[in-house]
């Protein structure tokens, strides 16, 4: 499955484009450009398997990394920082990793 399965590629290049800039990545403000929040949770979850690269149940900062990618292999890697925010955002549980359950949460919050 493809993310362009569940969102519009429009709209995924229009948050790709927005957050072109290193540092200018704002998870909240991605998901709602790119059409995420208006879904049901069923997709969130979806997506959230996609973007689980190694398949383990969790999202890590390495996958984080390349979040951007997953969702339009041109885009850049995030930066550090913007890599570190997203976690301590979205880690709920403070374990280092965010779960499908963290992710769907914040998407949809």
């Amino acid at each position: 499955m493809s993310l362009s399965s569940i969102l519009s590629a429009d709209a995924i290049d229009s948050a790709i484009k927005d957050c072109q800039a290193p540092d200018s990545f704002c998870p909240k403000k991605f998901f709602t450009q790119c059409g995420l929040t208006k879904k049901s949770p069923a997709d969130v979850k979806k997506v959230f398997g996609i973007l689980d690269n190694d398949g383990n149940g969790f999202v890590e900062e390495e996958e984080l990394k390349f979040f951007l990618q997953r969702f339009s292999p041109g885009a850049r890697v995030l930066t550090d920082k913007e890599t570190k925010g997203f976690l301590s955002a979205a880690d709920d549980d403070s374990d280092g990793r965010i779960g499908a359950d963290e992710f769907q949460a914040m998407v949809l919050s």
